[in-house]
């Protein structure tokens, strides 16, 4: 407490201020440096490369800042739940990264540096729904109802529709759930849909 009687903030940690960092450079859409982030966080160069040795180690733990609380899903039914609406409302809190992160040349490098790791994870809760299709139209489906758990689909709702992350998450969820009631209704034949008139 300060001689006035009102409250001091407690200063930020170097940790703190290393995030901050990363995420003022993603909204930017600048290139993860640790020059860059030693000279927005008033951290040594030498801590900021004690803590991320490299830029991988940096553009992961900006995926940690902007990632889905948990990380990768573990369970269909957490995703749908709970998990989507949680991650596209964190989304909403960190729009003005999310957005410039999900266009950027960074931010492209850092999800395809986790691209091994999303495959396994979204292989492993959709698998049980797509083991009676050949490999190409199971990969065919992960991939579509994936994207519907993305930042890229957070952000086409949010700017082209107007929609918050609660209900950009809602429409996800719906639109994952009858891709699913599909794919178990109609078995090796879930790719044979006839056009709409």
């Amino acid at each position: 407490m300060t001689e006035d009687g009102t409250m001091q903030e407690k200063p930020a940690t170097n940790d703190e201020r290393i995030d901050e960092a990363l995420l003022q450079l993603a909204a930017e859409g600048a290139r993860l440096t640790h020059d860059a982030v030693a000279t927005i966080s008033g951290v040594s160069r030498r801590t900021v490369y004690r803590r991320y040795p490299d830029q991988v180690a940096l553009r992961k733990r900006l995926w940690g800042l902007l990632s889905p609380p948990g990380g990768m899903p573990r369970n269909l039914h957490d995703l749908l739940a709970w998990e989507l609406r949680q991650t596209f409302e964190k989304f909403d809190r960190q729009a003005a990264v999310m957005t410039v992160a999900s266009a950027s040349p960074e931010g492209r490098q850092m999800r395809l540096e986790m691209k091994q790791e999303r495959i396994a994870a979204y292989n492993a809760i959709f698998g049980p729904h797509t083991k009676h299709l050949g490999e190409d139209q199971a990969r065919k489906a992960h991939a579509a109802m994936q994207l519907l758990c993305t930042g890229l689909a957070w952000r086409e709702m949010r700017d082209q529709w107007d929609l918050d992350g609660t209900d950009a998450a809602e429409a996800s969820v719906w639109a994952v759930k009858v891709l699913i009631a599909h794919l178990d209704r109609e078995g090796a034949q879930a790719f044979d849909v006839p056009t709409p008139r």
